[in-house]
């Protein structure tokens, strides 16, 4: 992923799951795997191979990176390692959510789902 062009790019479904997770703050893999599953409510179930090979290619990609924060309050684990957007991921986010809605409104202008 070229680090200009993926903004404009439609992001693939995790890499989207995955944005959705951490735009509301710093994650942990663990944490990241069950947002996903709450936001979608239990239809998404992503498996650690999915979610660290699509969180490699972001980090790449300069849509997240590692953040500072190292210890679970709740767990008290000190070798988790949490993960953060950037100024990058969010404009990416914000690009996808935009171009649901443009589809979501040429439906609607449509009535291509019968309401």
């Amino acid at each position: 992923m070229a680090k200009n062009s993926t903004a404009q790019s439609p992001l693939t479904p995790a890499v989207l799951h995955i944005l959705l997770a951490l735009s509301m703050g710093e994650r942990h893999g663990y944490g990241i795997m069950k947002q996903v599953e709450a936001d979608s409510l239990g239809k998404v179930k992503m498996g650690p191979g999915t979610l660290y090979g699509s969180m490699g290619r972001m980090m790449e990609a300069g849509l997240i990176r590692e953040s500072d924060k190292r210890v679970d309050p709740e767990m008290d684990d000190e070798r988790r390692i949490y993960y953060e957007l950037t100024g990058q991921g969010r404009a990416a986010l914000e690009a996808e959510v935009n171009r649901y809605r443009g589809v979501i409104a040429v439906a609607e202008g449509r009535n291509a789902y019968g309401h």
